[in-house]
């Protein structure tokens, strides 16, 4: 049974840095002397260490002072940290002292973030960076390209790719497979380039990019430019801040050509198995009509969060006449002009599809089944982004990776705390905007506690729109609004449970996605779907995210129950920051580094 942490006498010290400095030095002298209860009694009796791999080989969060013991006695020695210091001068705030720190463990070096209550830790961030030995090959390491002198290597650089893309596959095994091309697999690819693990890409589409120029020809992302960066390259400075699809489109497969990532296209998975034994999968694979067989020790799924369509079964779906389609198989509205449109659904794709819908000249019925969460685009960007991803950040000294780690240094668990006070100032700023759409029917909300978009994003993936104009349609009634449930389909309308009759030469399902297991189910069968259990959310306990709580991002970037089996996804800030810690994860495995997987995820749900 752990022992009750008890914390030290600290003497408070004049300035941020001199505090952060002592508690550093004392934190470190602890851990050396693997007196670990003076260690976790530095902590707060509610507090929360956040360790992305570097102690962990995990994405795990422990909370309070005996979680934080019990961390370190499993795993303290092997990690063995020390040169514990600030990167920068720390600040104080609100009676917090916030400081960026880097350090070294056995095995990598790292960098952090800590925040201070009272000379104790109340939040504590710590990430590994790079592996030591294994550095990647940038900035003043970078290769040098060209062979200088004469008796060296005679093949060009385009001869050794050449080479390399005709073995990686066939002579030659991948150590990593990943599946699906879209950012995710892109982000994680270059990563794995970058650091020397052999690794192929593969996805179904004919092309890099895609994934996303098949949507919808109005798509554009919702979010700005600076949270949206790839790894390594950014976007120029003359990107839009909300890209249109096709930009994004070109972009990954520019980015893929330039990266030299391995990335077979036209290349369709049909089954994945694990041998316990050899510890390899066997992966079956059509490639472009050619049936080839990998076997990787490791495989990532990175087919997206929202890659699975959720389309719902209602009697009558066999006998209506018209046209029906999930949101991702909808070709945009030009087809449409003049026609009769439901759109089952109410959030962002919705919400796209309909303004697209309607501007184009068709009569738009939105079905709004339960409420959602709007937050108009320019709000977001001031309050609710503006700090770490804007001009208004960078010219702060904003970077994006210090913006990636700020955002990662706040704990799940309290993360909702910091949010409401933003949407409080959301909804004071745009009152008349919210009261025009209850006027119109509209059903909204802010969240189970009205901590807004980004806790709904982590929590479910779902229930929210950023409002960049169809909001205002909606109000003023140029998008039809009509709330219930469907009870079936007839040869030209959609009934509702209640009677009412919506005339339909198009249904459109804008109903989401399925959770990201549902993939391994068809790749792996149900068993191994099953023992990975429920892909995203992190046991908040509300909608949609049901208990126990997690602490993290259920099965996401890390171990997960079915040994050798990843999942990647999420947005492009998430595929850009969080495919680091796996790549770092994988580069060890590959590298035979021991790695202790400390608090490997429990599985609760099954999907």
């Amino acid at each position: 049974m752990t022992q009750t942490v008890q914390p030290p006498t600290v003497q408070t010290s004049s300035t941020p840095q001199e505090r952060v400095d002592l508690w550093l030095a004392n934190f470190e002298a602890a851990l050396a002397a693997r007196d670990i209860d003076r260690a976790a009694g530095m902590f707060a009796v509610d507090s929360f260490w956040r360790d992305l791999v570097a102690f962990t080989w995990n994405l795990k969060t422990v909370e309070g002072r005996d979680a934080v013991a019990a961390m370190l006695h499993a795993r303290l020695e092997d990690t063995d940290p020390t040169n514990f210091r600030t990167s920068e001068t720390p600040d104080e705030a609100d009676g917090v002292t916030s400081a960026w720190i880097e350090f070294e463990t056995a095995t990598g070096r790292g960098k952090g973030h800590l925040r201070l209550k009272d000379d104790e830790a109340w939040t504590f961030l710590t990430t590994m960076q790079e592996l030591k030995g294994h550095e990647e090959r940038r900035g003043r390491n970078r290769v040098k390209g060209a062979v200088h002198g004469s008796g060296g290597d005679t093949l060009s650089w385009a001869e050794k790719r050449e080479i390399e893309e005709k073995e990686l596959g066939y002579a030659r095994q991948p150590y990593v497979l990943v599946i699906g091309g879209g950012q995710g697999g892109i982000a994680l690819g270059a990563r794995l380039r970058q650091l020397g693990v052999p690794a192929i890409v593969v996805d179904k589409n004919e092309r890099p990019g895609d994934q996303w120029r098949n949507r919808y020809k109005s798509l554009c992302l919702h979010d700005p430019v600076w949270y949206d960066h790839l790894p390594y390259m950014p976007f120029p400075d003359n990107w839009p801040v909300f890209a249109p699809k096709d930009k994004i489109g070109d972009w990954l497969e520019m980015y893929t050509k330039v990266m030299e990532i391995p990335y077979w296209s036209s290349t369709t998975c049909t089954s994945a198995t694990f041998d316990e034994d050899t510890k390899e999968w066997t992966v079956v694979l059509d490639r472009d009509g050619e049936e080839v067989v990998l076997h990787p020790k490791q495989l990532v799924l990175a087919t997206g969060m929202s890659g699975k369509p959720s389309v719902p079964t209602f009697p009558g779906q066999d006998v209506f006449k018209g046209e029906q389609h999930h949101s991702s198989r909808h070709p945009g509205p030009d087809a449409y002009a003049g026609k009769r449109v439901v759109v089952v659904g109410a959030n962002n794709s919705a919400h796209d599809i309909c303004k697209a819908l309607y501007e184009t000249g068709a009569d738009v019925t939105m079905l709004q089944r339960s409420s959602t969460h709007i937050v108009k685009s320019d709000s977001l960007m001031d309050l609710g982004l503006g700090d770490l991803y804007s001009e208004r950040a960078l010219a702060a000294g904003m970077t994006t990776e210090k913006a990636d780690l700020t955002f990662a240094s706040l704990p799940y668990k309290i993360m909702h705390e910091f949010q409401i006070p933003i949407y409080q100032k959301i909804a004071e700023r745009d009152k008349d905007f919210y009261d025009r759409l209850e006027k119109a029917g509209f059903k909204l909300d802010f969240g189970d506690d009205e901590s807004g978009l980004f806790m709904k994003y982590l929590r479910r993936g779902s229930g929210y729109y950023i409002d960049v104009g169809a909001s205002e349609l909606v109000a003023d009634g140029s998008i039809h609004l009509v709330s219930g449930q469907v009870d079936r389909l007839t040869e030209d309308a959609v009934v509702l449970t209640d009677g009412t009759e919506l005339p339909a030469d198009l249904v459109v399902y804008a109903t989401g996605y399925g959770s990201m297991n549902g993939w391994a189910a068809d790749l792996m069968g149900q068993e191994v779907a099953d023992k990975v259990g429920k892909c995203w959310g992190l046991g908040s306990d509300t909608t949609k995210d049901p208990g126990p709580w997690e602490g993290e991002q259920r099965n996401m970037w890390k171990p997960t129950q079915q040994e050798a089996l990843w999942f990647h996804g999420g947005n492009l800030h998430q595929s850009r920051h969080y495919s680091l810690y796996l790549a770092l994860q994988l580069k060890a495995r590959h590298e035979e580094i021991p790695t202790p997987v400390y608090g490997l995820q429990e599985v609760h749900h099954l999907s």
